[in-house]
């Protein structure tokens, strides 16, 4: 019944214009033959359900081998997940959600949609910063965390000497009419990014912060994509970039250097967590344990652009090119972020607008 109701509003959402960032909503369940077994509770009697934005390519063939259980994957981006998800409030269609976008996931928790006090074998492998950003509550774990914005520049307008080398930097009139970044209105990893300076300096200080950016010409664009056309056609030549479409500029040979702020490059957290409203809570505890296996997040490493991120278990070796540059990542407070998101936006909309 779940699924059907599932098929009638994925009808409905597709009819209203609804899409994902491939331009509409995509399905994928794994088929694979069952190679290794975990042992739950229940038996799932319908593939489980995980709404998110990435890695849907391997996600349902690994979790099939790992577990032997099915899972129906339902893709799109931050924006359009979120939307779902709102509009399924009174009769929920997904079993676990994971995306980067952990500010709106505990949002989901303060308004008593996600189950609570999860307990997962695998937990025990997080690394301190990351069991760090797992709540009180245990209504979501972390994944890993990619950085929102690294410093970008390109090399053949700005020396080493006279590129930024901190966000601090950037605020320098030198830079003016050349920094650029994605709307954290629009892009999920915009967020976080914005949400880090509110924090990290107080609201009145981050927004004296972005102030400061846009009265010289800070170049505000809806999402990364659209940030990597800016500095390849030389219209922005410095920007805080999302780390995977930085790392994908340099190798295809673009004049960018990437420079990892000191103190910690602004980071967006992938978190998963479970719908109290599953009924297949004990399989949705087996994908949230299998996300956490260190061969998982190793194959997630693995499997391309994405796999630009930070793991949050131990055992796994990031991207080689990544760990030369001596990534450290710093994340905005969960509640913070999470209870100022609607005024934080509002604000950096306004501003824009102007």
């Amino acid at each position: 019944m779940k699924k059907l109701l599932f098929l009638v509003l994925s009808g409905l959402l597709v009819l209203s214009g609804c899409s994902s960032s491939n331009s509409e909503t995509e399905t994928t369940t794994s088929e694979s033959a069952t190679t290794e077994t975990t042992s739950v509770d229940d038996q799932a009697s319908e593939p489980l359900t995980v709404y998110l934005n990435d890695f849907d390519a391997i996600i349902p063939e690994l979790f099939k081998e790992k577990t032997g259980y099915d899972v129906e994957v339902v893709v799109g981006n931050g924006a359009e997940t979120m939307s779902r998800i709102e509009a399924e409030k009174s009769n929920p269609q997904w079993d676990v959600v994971w995306m980067d976008s952990m500010y709106d996931i505990y949002n989901l928790n303060l308004d008593g949609q996600l189950m609570t006090g999860i307990e997962v074998d695998n937990a025990s492998g997080l690394t301190d910063f990351f069991s760090a950003l797992v709540p009180e509550d245990k209504c979501f774990y972390p994944t890993g965390a990619h950085s929102a914005g690294v410093i970008v520049y390109r090399n053949d307008v700005w020396s080493e000497a006279d590129a930024p080398t901190s966000y601090d930097d950037l605020t320098d009139p030198k830079y003016a009419d050349a920094v650029a970044m994605a709307d954290p209105g629009v892009a999920a990893p915009a967020y976080p990014l914005a949400a880090y300076f509110m924090d990290s300096l107080g609201l009145d200080g981050g927004q004296a912060y972005f102030t400061t950016l846009f009265e010289q010409g800070l170049k505000v664009y809806p999402k990364n994509p659209q940030v990597v056309e800016a500095l390849a056609s030389g219209e922005a030549t410095i920007a805080m970039l999302q780390e995977s479409n930085a790392y994908s500029m340099v190798a295809e040979g673009e004049p960018i250097t990437i420079v990892w702020p000191e103190d910690g490059a602004a980071a967006s957290t992938r978190v998963a967590a479970i719908s109290a409203s599953t009924d297949q809570p004990d399989i949705a505890k087996a994908f949230i344990n299998f996300l956490l296996d260190p061969e998982v997040q190793q194959a997630l490493v693995d499997a391309g652009d994405e796999g630009y991120f930070t793991p949050s278990v131990d055992g796994v070796t990031p991207k080689a090119d990544r760990e030369a540059d001596q990534p450290k990542l710093a994340v905005a407070d969960v509640q913070f972020g999470a209870e100022n998101e609607a005024d934080i936006k509002a604000w950096f909309a306004d501003y824009s607008a102007q």
